[in-house]
């Protein structure tokens, strides 16, 4: 045997004694053997992904965060460039000022409208007074004309002048209606420049909410996965700028047989051991047992087969505890999940809960 050979089988002996006991020292830290009434399975710790995106189409200004960085809601993380919607801006509060002078124009012209009704209701009265003296002329010249006490021409001169106060009351009467029409086109312009007070303000809070929007914020406490674009980058509308996790929704996905996951009640006690912390037991609530199996072959004829049928669960960590250690909580570590099928049964010694201090 050469010198290099020799030393490579040194080197392989002591690799392998190196992964035989590391994987003793982890077999040591798991459960020696689940009583009855106790299941469990390999698993992820995995957390709620949230996108982190634009609203609007847009170039992204800056970006605040890196990956891995710890996060807190309504803390944030990127800017959009708003040039554009600030100069819509200052058009919508420019056509905002406008609507409202139209809002002032068309109440004076109602004003206008209503005085000249006034004066034409005025002008009626008065051609009305007038007919009723002429009525009266005229009356008296009739009973006075048969005696000789008035001559012929007086008579025909008072009917004219009633004839004629008359038609003056009817122009009068016109004129009270021109008025009238006049004043409801008046009061109809200062509905519609009220309304284009309204549609203007209304663009103008979209377009505030639109600046808004143009600031990106972490809905919750989280950890940043991913820069997904960078700052100078244009997006369409929906276009993702970061990827983060919700570190208040964390859970481990596992699966377990048919046996076993029928007797999994939504609720039921669970534990978790990390690969990364065997010596950690964190305590978790079953929040979701598929109502379908995952592992299904094309065809189920027997028992047997049926019993092969692997179910998907998730154990969820208590928010509470969650929010203790959140700055600490990683997502993606592989481990074990165990369940209570019977919760009269109590823990084993190896799975009662032990949290780091």
């Amino acid at each position: 045997m050469t010198a290099r050979t020799k030393t490579w089988t040194i080197r392989t002996a002591v690799v392998a004694l190196v992964a035989i006991a590391g994987v003793l020292a982890w077999q040591a830290l798991q459960p020696k053997g689940l009583p009855n009434g106790f299941a469990g399975g390999n698993g992820r710790i995995e957390a709620v992904e949230i996108d982190i995106a634009a609203k609007i189409p847009g170039r992204i200004a800056d970006i605040l965060v890196k990956e891995g960085d710890f996060v807190t809601a309504g803390q944030i993380l990127a800017r959009m460039d708003t040039a554009t919607l600030e100069a819509q801006r200052r058009e919508a509060e420019a056509q905002l000022k406008r609507a409202e002078i139209g809002i002032a124009t068309a109440q004076s012209r109602v004003t206008q409208r209503e005085a000249e009704q006034s004066a034409a209701a005025a002008v009626v009265a008065q051609r009305k007074a007038e007919l009723g003296a002429a009525e009266k002329r005229l009356a008296r010249s009739r009973a006075l004309a048969p005696k000789g006490a008035v001559a012929a021409q007086a008579l025909d001169d008072d009917r004219a002048a009633v004839e004629s106060g008359k038609a003056a009351v009817a122009a009068a009467q016109a004129q009270v209606a021109a008025a009238q029409a006049g004043l409801g086109l008046a009061r109809s312009e200062v509905i519609g420049a009220q309304s284009d007070v309204e549609a203007v303000r209304a663009a103008l809070q979209r377009i505030e909410a639109d600046i808004a929007d143009s600031t990106l914020r972490a809905p919750r406490d989280g950890r940043v996965q991913y820069r997904v674009a960078e700052p100078g980058e244009v997006l369409a509308a929906g276009g993702t700028v970061l990827n983060m996790v919700d570190l208040s929704d964390v859970y481990m996905t596992f699966f377990l047989p048919t046996a076993q996951a029928g007797r999994v009640a939504l609720g039921a006690e669970a534990r978790l051991v990390l690969d990364a912390a065997p010596q950690y037991v964190i305590p978790a609530t079953i929040s979701f047992v598929a109502d379908v199996a995952q592992f299904t072959p094309k065809t189920v004829e027997t028992a047997d087969e049926r019993q092969k049928l692997m179910f998907r669960l998730k154990a969820r960590i208590a928010p509470k505890l969650l929010k203790k250690y959140i700055r600490t909580v990683k997502t993606g570590l592989p481990g074990m999940a165990y369940v209570r099928l019977d919760p009269r049964l109590p823990w084993p010694a190896a799975l009662r809960v032990r949290l780091p201090q």
